[in-house]
Formats: structure tokens, C-alpha cells, sequence
């Protein structure tokens, strides 16, 4: 193996997954970005995806479809592993399509490791658990990426979890307008700071992709994040105020600069506007609706 520097590293996208749960339309180029921040290599990209070769035998979108999904992952340097739907009756007669790749997944993962520091799941599959521990046990780190129905152990398996929401750039641009950071553009974030009794919090969000993601403290000049003063006014209509602050709800909302300083500020710096929740794990108060668009002029 030819030496690189950084980690050495392997990214495997269970695809199907990602697509079904929230990460339709990911960017793969970024997901790579992120997999290979601190100047670490790109070993092995797999990427699974399911295929229904009858289908694209009568459907001619379809079919081009898929073929120019795979010409853009490869593109991106990524292998595409194709696992084709098989097709069963059940008792009644009906069909049943069945694709599973998490098997190749799996056992890929499991011999390539050895060759790798850090590898990267990108699925929420608790199925993975099991392989995620043998990988640790190999000496890789091993890292989880994903979007909705996240499997908790999943999470505490993995040596760090990222929702990939909070990743700059990995999802289509919410709209039109200054890019992900900037005055003006809708980013998404977590509360870690909530004062009730005041009315008001604060929201973190990653401004950039970087190789210190555990570096939280936004007052730091190499931290990765920054931070968002936030008014209850702001907030979704009924949200309950009890489950603040809370890392497994995933906020988006608009940049503005902040219209006055507060006891935890020193000097100004960034507010949220227009709130709503894209994700909460902890069950409870369901996504909001995102504020409707301004039509353009």
C-alpha cells in the first residue's frame, strides 16, 4: 500500500438505507470530503445499492436512472456494488421483492480493515452493531453517518456518531440564496444551552468540515462550530420547552445577526430565525413543517 498521508480510510454506504430514511439526494462528493477530512485517504469507497433488473428491462426512466445514479458515484470514486431484487410468491400469489446488501457489506468491511484506521458506516442499520464491534476489535475507529430511524445501539457502538443533517453541504441546498454559514442561509444545528426562565437558548451548528469535529467549544479560534443565540419566539408553535437543551433534536433556521447582546455574549455575533425541527430521536414532539418560501421577485 503506497503511503498517504493521514488515516487510511474506508467508506461503506449502504444506500437503500440512506435513501429511504432522510438522505435522499446526499452529495457523495461531500460525504467524502467528510469521511477523508484531516487530509486522511481514501482507500476503499463502497457504495451498496439495490437493483430491480426486471424493472429496468420495462422501464426505460428507470433504468436510465440507475445508470446515471452509478455513473455519479463512480465519478466520485466510488465502487457500486449491485444487488439485484429477487422476486417471491406469497401464500395469496402476490410478489414479493427482497434485496439485502447488508451481507456484503458486512463481510467487505471485515476483510478490507486491514488496511484501514478509519472506517465509515453510512447507513442506521442496528444490524451493523456486531460488525462494528469486530472492527473496533481490529483496531479501526469506526464512525456512523445517518440521517432518520437511527438505531440507538448503532450510535453507542460506534467510537462517533454524526447526523448526517449537521454535515455542511451534504444534503441539496435547502433553497436558494447565500451558501450554508452565511447571513441570510438556513443551516441546521442542536441546542445545547436552553435559558427557560429567560426565554432564550443557544444552537450550535458545524460551520465547516474539519478534523477536530470534537472540538464543541465554538469560542475557540480552531473550533469547527459556531454558535446561534435563539428566542422562544422562533420556535416551532407548541413545542414543548421542557425538552431543551437537547443534542437529538436537529434544528434548522435561518442566520441573522444577532439584534442585541445578552449575559452569555460578549459581543454580538449570530441569531436563528424562522425554527423549526427536521429530527428528534427522543420521540415526543414530531419534525415541523419548514416556513414557506419566499417567492422570488
Amino acid at each position: 500500500m503506497p503511503n498517504q498521508p493521514g488515516l487510511q480510510v474506508g467508506v461503506y454506504v449502504d444506500v437503500a438505507n440512506i435513501a429511504q430514511n432522510g438522505g435522499y439526494g446526499m452529495h457523495y462528493n461531500v460525504l467524502r470530503e467528510f469521511a477523508c477530512r484531516g487530509e486522511s485517504a481514501a482507500i476503499r469507497l463502497n457504495a451498496y445499492v439495490v437493483h430491480d433488473a426486471e424493472r429496468a428491462r420495462d422501464d426505460s426512466a428507470y433504468r436510465d436512472g440507475q445508470r446515471g445514479f452509478h455513473d455519479v458515484l463512480r465519478e466520485q470514486g466510488f465502487k457500486v456494488i449491485v444487488k439485484n431484487v429477487k422476486w417471491y410468491a406469497d401464500e395469496k400469489g402476490g410478489r414479493i421483492g427482497k434485496s439485502n446488501a447488508d451481507m456484503e457489506l458486512a463481510v467487505d468491511a471485515l476483510q478490507q480493515s486491514q488496511n484501514l484506521d478509519r472506517v465509515v458506516l453510512v447507513t442506521g442499520d442496528g444490524d451493523f452493531v456486531q460488525v462494528v464491534q469486530a472492527l473496533q476489535n481490529r483496531g479501526c475507529r469506526v464512525e456512523a453517518i445517518a440521517f432518520d430511524n437511527v438505531s440507538s445501539d448503532l450510535r453507542r457502538s460506534a467510537d462517533m456518531f454524526t447526523s448526517g443533517y449537521l454535515v455542511p453541504g451534504l444534503l441539496p441546498a435547502l433553497e436558494r440564496g447565500p451558501k450554508w454559514g452565511e447571513i441570510g442561509s438556513r443551516v441546521r444545528g442542536v441546542c445545547y444551552y436552553f435559558k427557560a426562565d429567560k426565554g432564550y437558548g443557544f444552537l450550535r451548528f458545524m460551520g465547516r468540515i474539519s478534523d477536530n469535529l470534537w472540538d464543541v467549544d465554538s469560542r475557540k479560534a480552531g473550533s469547527p462550530y459556531q454558535s446561534v443565540f435563539f428566542h422562544v419566539s422562533e420556535l416551532p408553535n407548541n413545542f414543548p420547552l421542557a425538552d431543551l437543551p437537547s443534542r437529538e433534536i436537529v434544528f434548522e433556521f435561518e442566520l441573522t445577526k444577532a439584534v442585541k447582546k445578552n449575559e452569555l455574549q460578549e459581543q454580538e455575533g449570530l441569531q436563528a430565525l424562522k425554527m423549526h425541527v427536521v429530527r428528534n430521536s427522543q420521540g415526543g414532539y414530531r419534525a415541523s413543517q419548514p416556513p414557506a418560501p419566499v417567492p422570488e421577485a
